[in-house]
């Protein structure tokens, strides 16, 4: 599922939802200097926030056609896997995945992004959490019920927003478990955007647990989707969360 996002990368980089800058200046006020490598640059989007605050990014991607996106919008991208990918002796001042850090081996993971990184260099992983109204909730998991019973999606719906506990936890302790990090610390930043119905139905077929459905079966979905929103008035407000998991790399001793 990892390597699936690139089917359509245009659609990607156009419907999923960019980071609050609040949190990018964080992560660039917490970090020694302004050099950035980003875990999972897909297409861009969290790239070039960072680069508007003044950073210069460095993208390492599993995913050949999303680096190839990327590449055309400006952006300079490796195409590896995080856990094998070489700095080569180069280091950074921060290490960031959006979105992306649940693909890859937390312990691994984290190591890597501790050779790659300066001391007092800054690991920052971060997700943006979809926290639906409970209308919204409802009717959407009555069509994932009916339509992928038992599914991953299905259960998602049911229980909005809880499932990235889990994904904390696991980053956070990979990051204890490579030993070069201090205590690492949790960030959250509230925001909401507004969708219509066809906004949001753009931004579906972008997760992962849609990119590989078969197309019927997506176009169905889509369309019991649109039925539903369409008897809510046509579109709805998410609430968002972006939770960051954050660690400052040892300092040489």
């Amino acid at each position: 599922m990892a390597e699936s996002f690139g089917t359509d990368p245009e659609r990607y980089d156009r419907a999923r939802p960019s980071y609050p800058d609040a949190m990018v200046n964080r992560v660039v006020a917490a970090s020694p200097g302004h050099d950035v490598l980003d875990v999972g640059i897909g297409t861009g989007i969290a790239a070039r926030q960072f680069e508007a605050a003044g950073c210069v990014v460095l993208g390492v991607e599993v995913d050949p056609r999303m680096a190839g996106w990327a590449r055309r919008r400006g952006h300079e991208v490796e195409v590896a896997a995080f856990e094998s990918w070489d700095p080569a002796g180069r280091t950074f001042d921060a290490v960031v995945s959006a979105q992306t850090w649940h693909w890859i081996d937390p312990v691994a993971g984290a190591a890597r992004a501790a050779e790659a990184l300066r001391p007092g260099g800054l690991l920052a992983a971060f997700w943006n959490v979809e926290q639906p109204p409970p209308d919204v909730a409802r009717a959407f998991s009555a069509v994932y019920e009916r339509l992928l019973p038992g599914s991953l999606t299905a259960r998602q719906w049911a229980a909005t927003g809880h499932g990235y506990t889990a994904l904390l936890d696991r980053a956070a302790d990979g990051i204890r478990a490579s030993g070069a990090y201090g205590e690492p610390e949790q960030w959250r930043f509230g925001w909401e955007r507004t969708y219509t119905r066809d906004e949001w139905l753009d931004l579906v077929p972008t997760s992962g647990t849609h990119t590989r459905l078969p197309p019927g079966t997506l176009e169905e979905v889509l369309a019991g989707l649109g039925a539903a929103l369409d008897a809510l008035g046509g579109g709805f407000t998410m609430r968002y969360s972006t939770v960051v998991v954050a660690a400052t790399r040892h300092r040489a001793t």
